[in-house]
């Protein structure tokens, strides 16, 4: 098994020619620098280092050893110096998804101030009425209408709406006003991935069908925003 114990005390050795400055670099005592190098030699079965009372050079083996660990130990710091950097200014690619009139008028212009800000990160956005799943579409984020089916899902409530049933008052001319919930289903009622409309009676939600034979389904729009470097 691979281990990484000794393998900067050896570098840091290899690369100040001292162990009492290699020790500074890797803000321990000497002793411990001194003991590690010890362990790795013993673990690898080969001297790595020539001591003198004035001097420490690598031997033969030391030196293959350090070309390969020197481009390990430069590849971990590039890898935290890549995270450092992503911390200080994002990169990369968010997708999100939001209901298409909500999408429009509050989340976009919000989007697009994101983007002018954070200049290096790619913005999706799926703007449809119908929830998507997460998983499948690869969202990152989602916006939505009304309670939270999946409460794996990590929610922040945003706004609060309300809904109310309404007619021009051409139509209600026309068809007549209804008095009842139960009359919605002789008109031509707008509904679009739900089937039905959602009411509070006396206190208590109700769910009205309203996709009968009278019912308009609305198509579900779906718009995706794309910001190119």
């Amino acid at each position: 098994m691979v281990t990484w114990q000794g393998i900067n005390e050896f570098v840091a050795v290899a690369e100040t020619g001292s162990f009492t400055k290699a020790s500074e670099r890797v803000s321990a005592s000497t002793a411990h620098v001194s003991r590690q190098i010890s362990i790795l030699e013993e673990r690898l079965g080969a001297r790595l280092f020539l001591r003198t009372t004035r001097s420490v050079s690598l031997t033969a083996e030391g030196k293959v050893y350090y070309q390969h660990c020197r481009v390990l130990v430069e590849g971990l710091k590039d890898a935290e110096t890549a995270l450092t950097d992503l911390r200080e200014m994002p990169k990369g690619t968010i997708k999100l998804t939001a209901p298409v009139t909500y999408g429009e008028q509050v989340i976009m212009p919000l989007v697009i101030e994101f983007m002018a800000q954070y200049q290096d990160v790619n913005v999706e956005v799926v703007l449809s009425d119908k929830p998507l799943d997460l998983v499948e579409t690869g969202c990152d984020l989602a916006v939505r209408l009304g309670r939270l089916a999946d409460s794996s899902l990590i929610a922040k409530k945003l706004a609060t709406r309300k809904m109310i049933a309404c007619a021009s008052p051409i139509y209600l001319t026309e068809r007549g006003t209804p008095h009842t919930l139960s009359e919605l289903e002789h008109h031509n009622c707008l509904c679009g991935y739900r089937e039905y409309w959602r009411f509070r009676e006396n206190g208590t939600e109700r769910n009205v069908r309203v996709s009968g034979s009278s019912a308009v389904t609305v198509g579900l729009h779906s718009v995706m925003q794309r910001r190119r470097g």
